[in-house]
């Protein structure tokens, strides 16, 4: 898939769902996969509360197309106004460099 298949899809529309939007195996409630675990406990920990989510093993054109649009390989993916923050990685380095709340709160 192109970005631009991705697009078709409905793909932009998704990200900007919410100002917070978590690509994720799983569910918050349910994630199924250590890394997504992780980074739900990381929100809850940095009192964001107010995102949304997607489930990419639900949608494989989204799970493919988000992987291409975004140049990111791995999830979960967390976007802030429709852009790409990062992966668990960058989030915790950006937790351990006190730019997590300036990047959510933009």
């Amino acid at each position: 898939k192109t970005k631009q298949n991705f697009n078709l899809y409905n793909g932009e529309k998704i990200i900007n769902k919410k100002k917070i939007m978590l690509f994720m195996k799983g569910t918050p409630s349910a994630p199924q996969c250590g890394f997504s675990n992780q980074i739900v406990q990381i929100l809850k920990e940095q009192n964001v509360t107010d995102y949304g989510t997607f489930n990419i093993l639900e949608d494989m054109d989204v799970r493919q197309g988000l992987k291409t649009y975004s140049n990111w390989p791995t999830y979960p993916q967390l976007y802030v106004k429709g852009k790409l923050i990062g992966g668990l990685d960058v989030v915790k380095e950006m937790i351990e460099d006190d730019e997590f709340d300036d990047a959510i709160n933009a």
